[in-house]
């Protein structure tokens, strides 16, 4: 008389047949070779530079076709998946759209990869009514797997960047703007000096400054001010010079200011900057410093150099040279918040960490790395 395994018996001879394939068979050298193989791909900063070069963008074209022609035979395998699943003809091949539909394949193998190691393990058959459940919704209209069964169900995705971090089709800012940019190699020398009284020298633009002493103010009666929403401050994208000289003098009249660049330096000999983010305690100002490189410094450089004006950056070390290289434009009473959490001893000196703990704001690093040479700006990116 033949005795049934029990449940707990069969659950090990599959664990035992399972660990047997990943152990003993061809999976794991193959895995290995795959691994090794893949150290040798370039990261996304350096693939844009092999392109540029037929010994790399041959095979790599021969390999984006091959790899198309599989995606396109696995879609329409509706054998496989009981339908078609057509790799999307209208998109690029490396369109992260595509990305997406990959991962939805991928997802109704694994799941029914799942249900069926689930059958077999509890021994239950067509006949015992088990109901194999597979797909999950989809985001980008690729129907996968049975829609009804996970109607309803929000799937936490990551979120992907809409602008890349480098768009070869941009024009060279300088050419598009028509402005010079030292490409030298030579030390820097400060620009746009001023004689001093009997012409025999430059003047630094903070020599002046050099012999004031700190004051520190006291701040113990000082109540902490959270920002406006962002949606309730005012804004204004200062793309000509008319709108520029109305920043200055707002500038003028303000005790203090918070400043940040957005700059550029991939592929670039010593970088631009393409940004600056001015906001004072009623509002905000993104001035687009591509179009007005040559107009930034001699209006908003005297407010930059104001040592009655406190200036609120993070980590400044790079924005300092920056502004200095770009724009002739030198700070004078800097505040780093980055500098000052190292000196409070904070769990982390990070911005978006400080925006979190003090304001409440959950920074959206997401546009962090992206060109900020576009133009026009995205909503997304100003927003940012």
């Amino acid at each position: 008389m033949e005795v049934e395994p029990s449940e707990e018996e069969s659950s090990k001879t599959v664990a035992n047949l399972l660990s047997d394939i990943a152990i003993k068979g061809p999976l794991p050298s193959s895995v290995a070779k795959l691994s090794g193989s893949s150290r040798g791909i370039p990261s996304e900063k350096d693939f844009h530079f092999y392109k540029n070069f037929n010994e790399f963008k041959t095979p790599i074209k021969e390999i984006d076709d091959k790899s198309k022609s599989l995606l396109e035979r696995i879609g329409v395998s509706s054998q496989l998946w009981g339908k078609a699943l057509e790799f999307p003809r209208n998109l690029d091949f490396d369109d992260l759209d595509a990305y997406d539909w990959l991962v939805n394949i991928n997802d109704d193998v694994l799941e029914k990869l799942d249900a069926s190691l689930d059958e077999f393990r509890v021994g239950r058959g067509e006949e015992s009514g088990f109901q194999v459940v597979q797909g999950r919704k989809n985001r980008r209209g690729v129907t996968s797997g049975s829609e009804e069964a996970v109607r309803g169900v929000q799937v936490a995705v990551k979120p992907k960047p809409k602008v890349p971090f480098h768009i070869a089709t941009i024009p060279r800012p300088q050419d598009e703007y028509k402005f010079i940019v030292n490409n030298s190699n030579q030390p820097f020398e400060h620009v746009w000096l001023q004689r001093s009284e009997d012409g025999s020298r430059f003047v630094h633009p903070l020599e002046n400054h050099s012999f004031l002493d700190f004051v520190d103010r006291s701040t113990s009666n000082v109540t902490p001010v959270k920002p406006h929403p962002l949606e309730s401050t005012p804004f204004m994208l200062v793309e000509d010079v008319k709108d520029l000289k109305k920043l200055a003098a707002k500038l003028k009249v303000a005790d203090e200011f918070a400043v940040d660049l957005e700059h550029n330096q991939y592929r670039s000999f010593q970088g631009l900057t393409c940004l600056m983010q001015i906001s004072t305690r009623s509002e905000d100002f993104v001035i687009d410093t591509l179009k007005l490189r040559i107009h930034v410094g001699p209006y908003l450089r005297e407010a930059f150099k104001d040592s009655n004006k406190k200036k609120v950056m993070h980590g400044a070390d790079r924005d300092i040279i920056w502004l200095q290289r770009d724009f002739g434009i030198y700070v004078c009473n800097l505040f780093d918040t980055g500098q000052a959490s190292r000196v409070l001893k904070l769990e982390r000196n990070s911005l978006e960490y400080l925006l979190h703990h003090f304001c409440g704001v959950t920074a959206n690093k997401e546009y962090q790395n992206a060109d900020w040479r576009l133009r026009p700006l995205p909503h997304e990116m100003l927003r940012y």
